[in-house]
């Protein structure tokens, strides 16, 4: 459906007739000569002066044309388009994922070969996001510092391509903010309604950098019905070679579990326990199975604004104008 934004834009159409017919010059009574060698050479430029008055013709209509095209385009037209419906269920999940240094040790086997702990939260993660149709999805990363790199959208290709597009060292390398990531999802989902919020926090160590501390977020967190899943990844065993022969340590010493339970269970939550990609993609699919929440129906009517097609219009048409005037003063 065709629709106008400003229609009052339109009563400005007779302005240029009012401003001529105010600026008509005065009529004067004065004795005239009479000149007939004048009259005779008048009448011989008869063909030229029909020429003249075609070309003020025209112009005077090209202007009209080209005026008018401008006042359509002050009035904004648009085009509405059918209603669509936005889904009826769902919930507000906010993903906060690790994007410290430690995201970079390499105890994961992703398609029989080796990979960072990052690159296999993005594999997972990126399933885990297409199948979560009708749920408003967020992004927050962090390291030494927290930021929301998505707000709660529907858009699920781009959340997707801007978590592939996170990288070590973004939110700096040398700490891990798990209490201030939670702190910024809180602030993020405590307008949306109370049963819609979920926090999925990953990470791969223990808080020791930011301002707040996690178990205090987390009173924050239940107190603003904020409920938390909370996910530790890395492998407990990785066999190393050297000159001293085999070697076996535990890269995720660093893990605090306690924490990470405390946090799930202050918010009625789940902690996780991600020690290979199996069991970070098992534990993708258990919380998939969230059931949704009905909410109010939405629709949204599609919009396009069609201004610049009668702005073309009066740009072409005053190129016209400007090539006519120059051909009738070469002709004058």
């Amino acid at each position: 459906m065709l629709n106008l934004l400003w229609p009052w834009a339109l009563i400005l159409a007779p302005l240029p007739f009012v401003y001529r017919h105010l600026r008509r010059p005065l009529t004067t009574s004065t004795r005239a000569l009479r000149a007939p060698d004048l009259v005779r050479i008048a009448e011989g430029q008869n063909s030229s002066n029909k020429t003249s008055n075609w070309y003020r013709r025209i112009l005077k209509w090209l202007l009209i044309l080209c005026w008018l095209a401008c006042l359509l385009a002050l009035s904004r037209p648009v085009w509405i388009g059918e209603p669509v419906a936005l889904p009826t269920s769902g919930r507000d999940l906010l993903l906060a994922v690790d994007i410290s240094g430690s995201m970079e040790q390499q105890d994961m086997q992703l398609g029989g070969r080796a990979v960072s702990r990052l690159t296999a939260v993005k594999s997972v993660v990126g399933q885990f996001v297409k199948q979560r149709e009708g749920d408003r999805l967020g992004l927050i990363l962090f390291g030494e510092r927290a930021y929301l790199q998505t707000p709660l959208t529907f858009d699920r290709e781009t959340l997707q391509a801007l978590l592939n597009e996170a990288q070590i060292g973004f939110a700096g390398s040398r700490g891990t903010a798990v209490g201030d990531a939670i702190g910024l999802a809180v602030k993020r989902l405590q307008e949306r309604p109370e049963n819609h919020r979920v926090v999925i926090l990953l990470t791969d160590g223990a808080n020791n950098s930011g301002e707040l501390q996690p178990l205090q977020a987390a009173d924050l967190a239940n107190t603003a019905k904020v409920k938390i899943y909370t996910i530790g990844i890395g492998a407990e065993r990785q066999e190393t070679f050297g000159l001293l022969g085999r070697r076996v340590t535990n890269p995720s010493a660093d893990l605090n579990e306690e924490e990470l339970i405390g946090i799930a269970e202050a918010t009625g939550g789940q902690f996780f326990r991600a020690r290979d990609p199996r069991e970070l993609s098992a534990i993708y699919h258990e919380l998939n199975r969230l059931e949704p929440v009905d909410q109010e129906a939405e629709t949204i009517r599609p919009t396009v604004s069609l201004f610049h097609w009668p702005l073309g219009l009066a740009f072409a048409l005053s190129l016209i104008i400007a090539a006519l005037r120059q051909r009738g003063s070469h002709h004058g």
